[in-house]
């Protein structure tokens, strides 16, 4: 965050010096340019980081690590991502890590990390039946049994098409 905050602040002082600079060679330039510049810079560097952030951050995932799904809701607070969609939040799966319950082999358990922005990331696990075509997050009080029957939570049905269960129940 600080290095982003850096940044902003680095292209408002670019910007500024720019338009000074300008202001040198072309002497009818407002007296306002220069912080109109600034501002430029600052919020050009601002929404150019959040928009990248998403590419940033999935491009470092280790390779066997899947995004799943990407939340692009458009916000009110930004109304240009109604627009231009904003990825603020999304969730990645660990193919590597991805577990045949020993009783059924349909049932599967998943290692998942949940990244946000600002946030710091978050990990755990989903049951996935393969079989069933549904989903359940394993956290407190929730458990698969040894005979592989879930307990504590209803199972979630997912869609043909879900990225979760096609890369949780891709065999190999």
């Amino acid at each position: 965050m600080i290095y982003e905050f850096l940044a902003a602040i680095i292209a408002a002082i670019g910007c500024a010096g720019l338009v000074l600079l300008a202001r040198k060679l072309v002497p009818g330039l407002p007296k306002w340019a220069m912080p109109f510049g600034a501002a430029v810079g600052l919020i050009g560097t601002t929404v150019w980081l959040e928009y990248d952030w998403f590419d940033r951050v999935s491009a470092e995932l280790p390779e066997g690590i899947e995004v799943v799904w990407r939340d692009e809701t458009p916000q009110g607070l930004r109304p240009w991502s109604f627009v231009a969609p904003l990825t603020t939040r999304f969730l990645a799966l660990d193919t590597r890590k991805v577990t045949p319950h020993p009783a059924q082999p349909d049932l599967r358990l998943a290692h998942v990390y949940n990244f946000a922005r600002w946030r710091p990331v978050e990990d755990g696990f989903l049951a996935v039946d393969c079989a069933g075509q549904r989903r359940v997050a394993i956290v407190e009080g929730v458990e698969i049994t040894p005979e592989g029957v879930l307990q504590g939570a209803e199972w979630q049905a997912a869609a043909a098409d879900d990225p979760v269960m096609k890369a949780a129940c891709r065999e190999g």
